[in-house]
């Protein structure tokens, strides 16, 4: 494992939170404050046969391991650079036959080694075993016995006390690796310094996984998979570095709740604290200063968690035009009673606008997708990764629906927060650079002549012949 700069920071004593990492000289809004090689890393069970176990980037056909038969890889390159990690779990999955769940996996792949820049080890890490509930303590224990029926019989014995100290340390402070693009997870890895990073709900970094660079044909120039902790403001010296553990999009007790559950403390950050936001969260409507009843604001509540129990229920079996359905239900419903920053009504358009877009309903979806922006706008933290990738989709949304000028500029808001998030190199911030051009360049011709626009846009989504100042000019798709 290697830290690739660790000089800007240190590990100090944070009071209640134990031990913290702290900056000890000014950082800039989107600089990357550390980089991190995963200390080991597995794709999700249900992702093996998609995903390349090596950088985690999502493939159509990806390469098997020839030995397990389990291991899938970009190509061969992929295979090589990651043969270092997989070669000792590769003869217990050939010999075993089978692969065992994603945390006896993670714990496989613990090495032992400690590297130069590494600020702390797996033994320091905090497991929380004596906060765990019985339930949880009895799934520990079967992953315990997963991980000695994976562990190879002539390796060196391993204490029963270390592994479940092991395990205890995964549920704790794995972290959830996406795909290339971002848009979902994909995997699980551990990185000992970013388990050093304490939580708040309004941080000032971000973490993001920079799936690393295995195509030149110099493997000089090749660069490891590695997490990026990245400024998501100017932060002064000695300040604490923070991230947030949980998605901000929910009000403070909850947040709170799931915290404790998951990560077993009790959350004291301001906005937590003092509730802010919350307000914004559970706003009702307001027309001329008349606001519906609170028994009419809980039953149109009611009705809504159980529409988001039916929509998941029919987004998982495949009936998306059932989805469509039940949101439109939903939101004439909610409409009327609910403020534009309502979490139940955002989380409603938000199903609506991807699901009408996967149906190439762009037009209707545009609209959905506008309105949750302007609502998450409100929420989140102007630099916040999510709010980024919800504008860029809300983006590629009004640029299928034909309309240039907001997706123009829903694009370029876009990556004025992920060059901050993600950095220029990221291949996120790639693709939108290569939309932001596009897009300004049809929207160019769209203010010069909006009825060739128009024209050419059509010929292109239908891939036909089109006449054009006397010249037939063939387009494709």
């Amino acid at each position: 494992m290697t830290v690739e700069k660790m000089d800007p920071v240190e590990v100090f004593a944070a009071g209640e939170k134990g031990r913290g990492l702290r900056v000890t000289e000014e950082i800039s809004t989107g600089d990357v404050v550390f980089a991190e090689a995963s200390f080991a890393a597995v794709v999700f069970d249900s992702l093996s046969l998609q995903v390349c176990h090596s950088c985690f980037r999502r493939q159509a056909n990806p390469h098997r391991c020839a030995q397990c038969k389990f291991a899938y890889y970009c190509d061969r390159t992929c295979q090589r650079a990651a043969w270092d990690e997989h070669k000792q779990e590769c003869s217990a999955l050939k010999k075993i036959g089978k692969a065992p769940n994603e945390n006896a996996q993670t714990a496989h792949k613990d090495t032992g080694l400690v590297s130069d820049a590494q600020l702390t080890t797996l033994d320091l890490l905090e497991d929380h075993l004596s906060k765990m509930s019985p339930e949880d303590l009895k799934e520990l224990k079967v992953d315990v016995q997963h991980f000695y029926n994976y562990w190879p019989k002539k390796s060196k014995p391993v204490g029963e006390d270390y592994v479940s100290h092991l395990f205890g340390v995964i549920n704790c402070n794995g972290f959830t690796l996406s795909d290339q693009r971002g848009f979902q997870a994909v995997g699980v890895g551990l990185f000992p310094n970013l388990c050093l990073v304490n939580h708040d709900c309004w941080p000032n970094c971000t973490v993001i996984l920079n799936p690393g660079n295995q195509t030149a044909l110099d493997a000089s120039f090749h660069s490891k998979r590695r997490i990026e902790l990245r400024a998501l403001g100017k932060i002064s010296e000695g300040e604490e570095l923070t991230v947030s553990y949980v998605d901000f999009l929910n009000v403070s007790k909850e947040r709170q709740r799931l915290l404790k559950q998951q990560y077993y403390f009790d959350c004291k950050c301001e906005h937590c604290t003092s509730g802010m936001k919350d307000d914004l969260m559970t706003a009702v409507r307001d027309t001329d200063g008349h606001k519906p009843s609170a028994d009419v604001v809980k039953a149109v509540t009611d009705f809504s968690l159980r529409a988001l129990v039916k929509i998941e229920e029919a987004r998982t079996e495949g009936n998306f035009h059932e989805v469509v359905k039940i949101c439109r239900e939903c939101l004439e419903k909610q409409d009327p009673v609910f403020g534009d920053t309502s979490l139940h009504l955002l989380r409603v358009l938000s199903t609506a606008s991807e699901v009408l877009s996967f149906l190439q309903q762009f037009t209707e979806a545009a609209g959905y997708a506008k309105r949750m922006v302007d609502g998450y706008t409100k929420l989140y933290h102007p630099n916040n990764a999510q709010l980024g990738m919800a504008i860029m989709r809300a983006g590629v949304t009004h640029w299928h629906a034909g309309l240039i000028e907001a997706a123009h500029g829903l694009i370029c808001s876009a990556y004025a927060v992920l060059i901050i998030t993600h950095g220029a190199h990221h291949p996120i911030t790639k693709d939108l650079e290569v939309m932001r051009t596009q897009t300004e360049m049809e929207l160019c011709l769209f203010k010069q002549n909006e009825l060739v626009y128009r024209s050419m846009r059509e010929a292109v989504l239908s891939d036909k012949p089109m006449m054009l100042a006397g010249e037939q000019i063939k387009t494709t798709s």
